[in-house]
């Protein structure tokens, strides 16, 4: 019987460390994903339908709150607010995928290679870019046993939050709150270092 309780024990306390462990390990698995531009292994730790289903409402949630009430209530701004809807959800569609991130980071590194980025130690636009680390200094938060997150901050110090979600023992990225501010002209996105 003391035998019995025992592996149960120890079943519990395993079950605990991969649930708790899980997000931390998520973590760094996008970080090394991004880091090493590794499309097919993003598709491992993203919920690629629920994340672009989740950035679609945030943008079109800004895009409404940028236009105000007058432009809400006129006949030509529900047309223009319409369209620019159906144009923030194609590019969201376009580029939340794992070959859209890839290419997102693709374009970053030829972008820094043709504008020489001065801030780098050498200035030869041919060099290796350095390693995009999005991650890399973030603050962790269990908000419950089944979502996680992790927090960076833009260079203006405004916060960006990548939302994890447990499924069984699995945690994938879900959600990332963009810092969205309706008083700005343009989303701040975090940039890629």
């Amino acid at each position: 019987m003391k035998k019995l309780l025992w592996l149960l024990v120890t079943v519990l306390l395993v079950l605990a460390g991969i649930v708790f462990s899980g997000p931390y390990v998520t973590v760094h698995g996008l970080s090394r994903a991004i880091e090493q531009r590794d499309t097919a292994r993003l598709d491992r730790y993203v919920d690629f339908p629920m994340l672009r289903a989740n950035l679609r409402a945030q943008l079109s949630d800004y895009v409404v709150r940028r236009a105000g009430p007058d432009m809400q209530s006129s006949l030509f701004g529900a047309l223009l607010l319409s369209a620019g809807d159906r144009l923030s959800a194609t590019a969201v569609d376009a580029l939340v995928t794992p070959t859209g991130i890839g290419a997102l980071l693709e374009g970053h590194t030829l972008w820094k290679r043709a504008s020489s980025d001065l801030d780098s130690p050498s200035n030869d636009a041919y060099a290796a870019p350095r390693p995009a680390r999005p991650l890399n200094g973030a603050t962790h938060h269990f908000e419950s046993l089944s979502r996680f997150t992790a927090t960076t901050h833009t260079p203006q110090g405004a916060p960006v939050v990548f939302i994890l979600q447990r499924s069984g023992l699995r945690w994938r990225l879900v959600d990332i709150r963009l810092p969205l501010n309706p008083q700005s002209t343009a989303p701040s996105v975090l940039p890629i270092q």
